[in-house]
């Protein structure tokens, strides 16, 4: 089983109102998701982002959001640089790719040594 964690990669603190209660202390955190399992941690490039009001504790959705929320989290959008899409092979993968390896070559030598060579 593979296990998905959000890491926040950017948080910034808005000035903008909130919908809700219109204080201006609101916050955007952009995410990456990471899998990791096993045999391998995998980086995505998938990036989210919440913004929460920190009077309200409550999450303003994009349907809420003003223009002055919207410009704002264009401009932040753009300033993220999120971790490249990768996968990191664990130890175990490497263990047991040697294995199989090793495995292999013992089958080959054992059927070498059945079998002489002609000549």
């Amino acid at each position: 089983m593979t296990k998905e964690k959000q890491l926040i990669i950017q948080q910034s603190d808005l000035t903008n109102n909130c919908p809700e209660c219109y204080n201006q202390d609101l916050t955007l955190t952009f995410y990456q998701r990471h899998s990791y399992g096993k045999l391998y941690h995998r980086t995505t490039a998938d990036v989210t982002h919440e913004l929460r009001c920190n009077k309200c504790n409550s999450i303003i959705y994009p349907v809420k959001w003003t223009e002055d929320i919207e410009r704002s989290f264009n401009y932040y959008q753009k300033t993220v640089s999120p971790a490249r899409a990768s996968i990191r092979f664990t130890a175990l993968f490497f263990i047991l790719i040697l294995l199989l390896i090793c495995l292999v070559g013992a089958g080959v030598y054992w059927y070498l040594q059945e079998r002489p060579f002609l000549g």
